[in-house]
């Protein structure tokens, strides 16, 4: 018995090379499935609001039969919305370069900055190319850009166009004319909306917002930084037809 236990313990401590191989080809598996995991996993909120913004874009608002998975259950969209939806991000793409020609042709470049976002076109205007500081009436300087925007809006009429308005973090002077930055913002923005549509632009196009000092793109630290964030910006969107 002291024999056999003396040989199963001398047979136990030979090296096994295969182990070593055997280990790290499991580990070589394992960071593959994580690998694969990692790459598999939804985000819950973004998947939601990319469905959403498919809903929206294809006319069917946040009230529709949407359902959001948790689990196994149907995303509620179906491949044809999804291929519309790429259709419209598509066309949205060949509008925005569209526009990059259009502004370049026209002596706009470095005053015009324009970027595509979700399938949304934002051009941005600084707030001194259409009005005097703390003004809300277009200056002729203003008027004239405006026109130069108005062809190409003209030209796509398939693009509905949300004018927003936005000021730096300083609030008006107590006993003023404007009580707020927002009414500041929101006037610049109703102010150019008119203006386009004594251009002709159809008002069913048409909205306009005043956002005040929220979503300012750059720090209200600097008076540069502050100039840069006094702007208007015009959101294009490809309209559905019902």
């Amino acid at each position: 018995m002291i024999e056999d236990d003396l040989f199963l313990k001398e047979d136990n401590d030979e090296p096994q090379p295969w182990l070593t191989t055997f280990a790290d080809l499991s580990m070589l598996l394992l960071v593959f499935f994580i690998l694969l995991f990692s790459m598999s996993t939804l985000n819950q909120k973004v998947f939601k609001e990319t469905i959403l913004s498919v809903r929206q874009a294809l006319g069917k608002g946040e009230k529709g039969t949407l359902k959001i998975p948790l689990g196994a259950e149907d995303a509620g969209v179906s491949v044809d919305e999804i291929r519309q939806y790429r259709e419209i991000i598509e066309g949205q793409k060949k509008v925005f370069s569209d526009l990059q020609y259009f502004y370049t042709e026209k002596g706009l470049e470095g005053i015009v900055g324009a970027y595509l976002e979700s399938g949304k076109i934002i051009l941005r205007l600084p707030a001194q190319v259409l009005f005097a500081p703390g003004q809300v009436t277009l200056t002729k300087q203003g008027k004239k850009t405006l026109i130069e925007l108005k062809d190409f809006f003209i030209k796509h009429p398939d693009q509905k166009i949300n004018i927003v308005g936005y000021t730096d973090n300083i609030p008006p002077k107590p006993g003023g004319r404007f009580k707020d930055n927002w009414e500041i913002s929101a006037l610049r923005a109703i102010n150019v909306l008119r203006f386009l549509l004594s251009l002709g632009i159809e008002p069913q196009r048409l909205t306009a917002t005043g956002f005040a000092d929220l979503n300012p793109v750059y720090p209200n630290n600097t008076p540069e930084n502050r100039a840069k964030n006094r702007r208007v910006e015009f959101v294009l969107e490809k309209m559905i037809a019902p």
